[in-house]
Formats: structure tokens, C-alpha cells, sequence
């Protein structure tokens, strides 16, 4: 059907043999479902899909999402133009810190896929760490900490409360919601979550979005956070993937972490980004 190439020993998996402009059989597409379940991310080479061909792959893994306070395209509200141009300099990068997508939602995106349009001659790499392994590797202390609890996720980019310094936040190619009280609520997640069609479990903590823990303060928490996080993004966790123009990337955003890298300045890069849906994290 088409074959698989392991990229590093906990995430990500090149897929060769499978050309996604053409019509995806049923088969084909629980296969495709089978091997993010296993890999957490799956990237195709030289795809050079229209968004017309990469909303029909969104749909083999999930119902299309629309996300809330970022602005879509002008046509379609459930893309999104992940452009940073050669003028933005100096400033931050959407997506440029290790995160999960929208975890303070009630029920976050699934996963997401990106395909890419332009890219720099250097740099602008994306990075994903995988949360199983990580929470695997946990020690026996931590482990037993974060099991029995649940964590306080806030929308804080879009917030009032929580608000980024201006210097910091993402280039002014992506529009997005700034100072809504509503992205301040609290919501619960736990701390380790299991993938209902693997049964695999992992750790769901990200430092964008979490707070604390439920039952600790601010302060009380963050020693456990920041220990927890710097185990949470070791490079032996991770894959790191170098952009060409036609690329696809495909990924679960409840069992990784990713990060896009800001390297780049002075050079445009370009990719669409859709995202489909799941249940809420159990």
C-alpha cells in the first residue's frame, strides 16, 4: 500500500509510495489513522497539495475544526495561513514555544496537519516531542505525582490576565484575538492522558496554556512544571523536520508537544494548516 520510514526511535515516521492528490480508499485511510496512532506524526515529501486535496485528507483522521481568536483565511474558516514574511523581523513566531494546540478548550483539537507552500533557503524547521515516551520515562516520583491529577489550562496569548509583552508575541501576518476575558477561564484537563484507539498514555502539560495543578497554587506548582517540562522536551523525545516546498505533515496534538523554530528572518515562509477534531481528553 505504501511504505513506512521509522525518523527517530519515539516520533515521527517518513511515508513514501502514497500520492494524497488522488482519491484515499478507505483502506488506505485507516492505515494512514494505524500509523499516526503508532508514529504521532507522519510526514509525506512532495505532495503539493491545494487546500481543496488537504481538507479531504483532514477529514481521514477527524471532523474539521474550526479554531476560535485566530484569524482563518478569507474564503475558508477552517484554514489558516501560517505566514511570516521577509519584512517581520525582530518579533515572535506563531507557534514558538513548545506547546499543544488550544489544550485550554474544553475539547482540543485532535491533531493538525500543515502542508507547505514556501520555505526559506535556511531554517523555519518545525519540532514535535513525543508525550508517551516522555511520560514513560518519568520517574518513579514524578510519575506517581502528575497520575492522580488534573491541570488548569487558560487561553493566556489571548487573554487579559496572562497577556504576552508585545515583543514576544507572533509576526502581524497572523491576526489574532487579543485581551478576550472569556480565553482566562480555567479548564481541567489531566495531567496524563490515554489515546482511546491505542490505549498509549501520556503526559498533558504544556507551557503555554497550563497554570498549575488543580489542587496547588501558582507557585506551588511550578517547581513540578518546570521539572516536568524539562524532561518533557529532551532531544532524545523529539524529531526535528526540515521543510521543502510540498511537504505534508501530520500529527496527533494530544500526544506530542511541537515548536516552530524562528530563524529565519528576512525570508517569507508560507504553509496552510488545518486541524480536525476528537473527544475531550480522558
Amino acid at each position: 500500500m505504501f511504505q513506512i520510514s521509522q525518523m527517530t526511535g519515539f516520533v515521527g515516521a517518513e511515508i513514501t509510495g502514497l500520492y494524497l492528490k488522488t482519491e484515499i480508499s478507505p483502506d488506505t485511510a485507516k492505515a494512514l489513522r494505524d500509523a499516526l496512532g503508532k508514529h504521532l506524526l507522519l510526514v509525506l515529501r512532495d505532495q503539493h497539495l491545494d487546500l481543496p486535496d488537504q481538507k479531504r485528507l483532514t477529514q481521514v483522521f477527524g471532523a474539521p475544526m474550526r479554531l476560535p481568536y485566530v484569524a482563518p483565511i478569507p474564503d475558508d474558516p477552517e484554514v489558516i495561513a501560517v505566514l511570516k514574511t521577509e519584512r517581520e523581523t525582530n518579533t515572535g513566531v506563531f507557534g514558538g514555544e513548545w506547546h499543544s494546540d488550544f489544550s485550554f478548550l474544553t475539547s482540543p483539537p485532535a491533531g493538525s496537519i500543515l502542508t507547505a507552500v514556501e520555505i526559506p533557503p535556511f531554517g523555519g524547521d518545525t519540532m514535535w516531542s513525543a508525550q508517551t515516551a516522555v511520560f514513560e520515562s518519568l520517574s518513579k516520583d514524578l510519575r506517581s505525582f502528575v497520575e492522580s491529577r488534573r491541570a488548569v489550562h487558560v487561553g493566556k496569548p489571548y487573554g487579559a490576565k496572562h497577556a504576552p509583552s508585545a515583543d514576544t508575541r507572533a509576526n502581524v501576518s497572523i491576526q489574532m484575538t487579543r485581551g478576550d476575558p472569556e480565553a482566562d477561564r480555567e479548564t481541567l484537563h489531566p495531567a496524563v492522558i490515554t489515546d482511546p484507539r491505542t490505549g498509549r498514555r501520556a503526559l498533558y502539560l504544556n507551557p503555554i496554556y497550563v497554570t498549575r495543578f488543580e489542587d496547588m497554587t501558582e507557585e506551588e506548582s511550578t517547581p513540578y512544571l518546570d521539572a516536568l517540562y524539562k524532561h518533557a522536551v529532551r532531544p532524545d523525545f523529539s524529531c526535528r523536520l526540515k521543510w521543502r516546498s510540498g511537504d505534508v505533515a501530520i500529527w496527533d496534538n494530544r500526544m506530542t508537544l511541537h515548536y516552530a523554530t524562528n530563524d529565519y528572518d528576512g525570508f517569507r515562509r508560507l504553509l496552510y494548516r488545518t486541524t480536525f477534531a476528537g473527544s475531550p481528553p480522558a
